[in-house]
């Protein structure tokens, strides 16, 4: 019996990793800069309001519970997505700013993204399209 548990239990977790698709970070065909993962993982968190060029930068997030921001959480800001929530509702409390605008899909963050310049955004990497640059992909 211990054995078919650990069958069932590896087999399940093989299946959840496989259902993780890349994500891409993306930002404005416009922006020439290098970002560093450090520098990602701190727009999306508000520790960071600028890319290393001086522009203002603008993170947007998927709808919170859609795959790409599941992923993005857990690979880049390496929290789960409860610990983001709690993240953000001590710095909204405590008036150190408010988390990144929400859309609801990938075509809306490529959208926002193409049409500002200093966006920045993710997106399952099986999504993206000419109007925006690929600076990472995790």
């Amino acid at each position: 019996m211990k054995f078919i548990i650990s069958i069932l239990l590896l087999t399940s977790l093989a299946i959840s990793h496989t259902c993780y698709a890349d994500v891409s970070i993306v930002v404005n065909t416009a922006n020439g800069g290098a970002i560093s993962d450090t520098e990602i993982s701190r727009l999306f968190l508000g520790k960071l309001k600028k890319f290393s060029d001086g522009e203002s930068a603008i993170p947007i997030n998927s709808k919170a519970g859609t795959a790409a921001r599941v992923v993005f959480e857990e690979k880049v800001l390496n929290k789960s997505s409860s610990q983001i929530k709690a993240y953000w509702s001590k710095r909204v409390f405590s008036g150190k700013g408010n988390p990144p605008t929400e859309v609801d899909n990938d075509a809306a963050v490529l959208s926002f993204v193409a049409e500002n310049t200093g966006a920045i955004g993710y997106v399952d990497a099986a999504s993206v399209d000419g109007t925006v640059k690929v600076v990472k992909t995790f």
